[in-house]
């Protein structure tokens, strides 16, 4: 099935593995969603991430994400997952015009010229871009 905003299939890939309590969520992979899992993982909304690539059978691979859960409540760590820019209507900001996510204690992912990285650190290096989702 050709999936039309692959973004936001991968998070609601992620959501609804969380709700239904899942321990491990498999999402075909692109070298975008590569990224923005790195990014998780690198912000600790996510225990551990696996990339298998079946090169031989014409697959586009698998990222294996293993979610995680606050030990005392088994509440996901993940409160929020939400797409910013779509494909019927993208959104673009300046390096000083990027939303900050609750006051800073969230993270938003930005495709900018230098790769895709959060917006803090699109901050720190003023470059702008695409904002593609947020995470808190």
């Amino acid at each position: 099935m050709a999936v039309t905003d692959p973004i936001a299939d991968f998070l609601t890939r992620i959501r609804n593995a969380q709700q239904a309590g899942h321990r491990i969520v498999d999402i075909p992979a692109s070298n975008l969603k590569k990224r923005i899992t790195e990014i998780l993982y690198d912000q600790g909304f996510i225990l551990k991430y696996k990339f298998e690539d079946n090169v031989g059978q014409g697959n586009q691979g698998l990222i294996k994400i293993a979610l995680k859960y606050d030990p005392m409540t088994r509440k996901p760590i993940i409160r929020e997952l939400g797409r910013i820019s779509k494909p019927g209507l993208r959104k673009y900001a300046k390096a000083n015009e990027i939303p900050r996510i609750i006051n800073g204690l969230g993270v938003a992912i930005v495709s900018t010229s230098r790769g895709v990285i959060t917006d803090k650190k699109a901050r720190e290096l003023n470059v702008g871009g695409e904002l593609l989702c947020y995470i808190y």
